[in-house]
């Protein structure tokens, strides 16, 4: 007796029985389930926080009230217990927060009280308060020193141009010096000047006065690049000569970078008949160790 069908299906090629494996495989279930499968298995329900909530920020442990944590609503830690989104608890049953919670003190005292670190803590909760986006205590940090005296500090240093990369060249040349010399110290020569145009002894110009006396054709005979590694200016501000330098040497220090500068003479270039560039010139070292 034949049996048309099982003939039809003994007579089918390998590569026919790979296709068919092919497409079953292609169709298989994925391994995660799916949002509905997970919803029948484990329903998703809203996260649900005690009144009074224990915590664990990065190994330091806080007790506060939910409504502290939810004080404002824009704020990352309104957000996280809100019960929209899963928070971890550690072994205790404390609910944990993966940062460091050195100054995390000083951000519940806000969310509390609005009180407002010491001094020497500001710029360090500021950082935290950035980081948990606690608008009201960055607007009141911004308002104290040491913050305030910054803005004003950075607002100087936006009238500079290239600043920030001038401070890398001068790392950058001092690092590479170093090493070639093989010594712990290299030194650099820095021009530091206000005003847009030379100074001479002939002239005593008043604020920015010398762009002012001069025809465009007349500034481009006092052109010139002092021979230095680097040089900052001109600039627009009542902040003198000194007060760039000790920006300089302010921010170079806070990368942890050791730098002694004096003045060591002027450019003296010579221009155009008696006019000679009188732009100040200064000696940075630069130690590495």
């Amino acid at each position: 007796m034949v049996v048309v069908t099982g003939q039809g299906k003994a007579s089918a090629t390998p590569d026919d029985a790979m296709s068919s494996s092919d497409a079953e495989d292609d169709f298989q279930e994925p391994a995660t389930p799916t949002a509905t499968q997970a919803g029948q298995a484990l329903p998703l329900l809203p996260q649900q926080f005690p009144e009074v909530v224990p915590l664990n920020v990065g190994g330091m442990f806080f007790t506060t009230r939910l409504s502290t944590l939810r004080r404002y609503e824009d704020t990352m830690l309104a957000a996280m217990f809100s019960g929209r989104h899963y928070i971890p608890t550690d072994a205790e049953g404390r609910y944990f927060i993966d940062r460091d919670g050195t100054y995390f003190g000083d951000i519940l005292n806000f969310l509390r009280s609005g009180d407002l670190p010491p001094r020497e803590r500001v710029r360090s909760v500021y950082k935290e308060a950035q980081y948990y986006s606690i608008g009201p205590l960055l607007d009141n940090l911004e308002d104290i020193q040491p913050l305030k005296g910054e803005k004003v500090r950075q607002a100087f240093l936006g009238l500079m141009p290239y600043y920030k990369d001038h401070l890398e060249r001068i790392v950058e040349i001092a690092k590479l010096r170093a090493m070639q010399r093989k010594a712990r110290f290299a030194k650099l020569k820095v021009c530091v000047f206000k005003e847009e145009m030379p100074i001479t002894p002939y002239e005593c110009p008043h604020f920015n006065s010398l762009r002012f006396e001069r025809s465009e054709s007349e500034a481009k005979l006092f052109e010139h690049h002092c021979e230095v590694d680097v040089s900052f200016g001109p600039w627009e501000a009542v902040a003198d000569v000194y007060d760039l330098l000790h920006c300089i040497v302010s921010d170079l220090s806070a990368r942890g970078i050791t730098v002694e500068h004096q003045c060591i003479g002027v450019c003296d270039k010579h221009l155009i008949n008696h006019y000679y560039c009188k732009r100040p010139i200064y000696e940075f070292k630069i130690t590495w160790w």
